[in-house]
């Protein structure tokens, strides 16, 4: 048998940008970072930020709790963005015209004016598949996430970002690793608890 099969390889392909996905390799036993798929929203000399897509809190934590304002509002789920400063507040949209807004690529942006986003909820325009707020980000000093990725920690993945402001399965890592084709479909079978086949 040949064993190479159970060795998972980073597809390495480089650079990094905003709006590139990570997927955590099913070897990856991170407490943080088991089967997270990630947002790249910066990469530069400073480091590397991103948005974790596929993590919840342990307790429900929504928009509504965190910002007064909106107690009124429906719940808005609050996403596990990372964990750095998760006391701050992030988010992803499809509002092109909000004023402050980082572009990632693929229509999808970063942040913007928070005012305009409180008034958007309040007048009750559409969330799902336009807005995912996060606490917290994933973060990596400069050259450390090149280097996780060349220990083959990481794969760089292909599925739409856009696709990440829908909900989100259980299945959701597995999918992205499929989106990859062979050989990450067979690694994407891999159990979380191996121990435990």
């Amino acid at each position: 048998m040949d064993m190479r099969i159970f060795h998972v390889k980073s597809n390495k392909t480089l650079p990094i940008h905003e709006g590139s996905i990570l997927i955590a390799s099913p070897l990856l036993h991170n407490y943080h970072f088991t089967r997270s798929v990630i947002l790249m929203v910066a990469h530069d000399s400073d480091g590397s930020v991103g948005l974790t897509m596929n993590k919840r809190f342990s307790a429900r934590y929504t928009l509504n709790m965190m910002v007064p304002d909106l107690k009124d509002a429906a719940a808005i789920p609050v996403f596990s963005g990372g964990p750095m400063e998760r006391d701050n507040l992030f988010f992803i949209h499809t509002l092109s015209s909000l004023e402050g807004s980082i572009p990632l690529g693929y229509g999808l942006y970063l942040n913007g004016d928070f005012e305009s986003i409180k008034k958007y909820i309040l007048d009750g325009q559409p969330m799902e598949g336009h807005i995912r707020f996060f606490a917290g980000y994933s973060g990596w000093e400069y050259g450390q996430l090149q280097q996780e990725i060349e220990e083959d920690a990481w794969i760089i993945g292909q599925s739409n970002p856009l696709n990440f402001l829908k909900n989100q399965s259980a299945n959701f890592w597995k999918n992205c690793m499929n989106d990859l084709g062979n050989p990450y479909r067979m690694w994407a079978k891999y159990p979380q608890f191996p121990s435990l086949n």
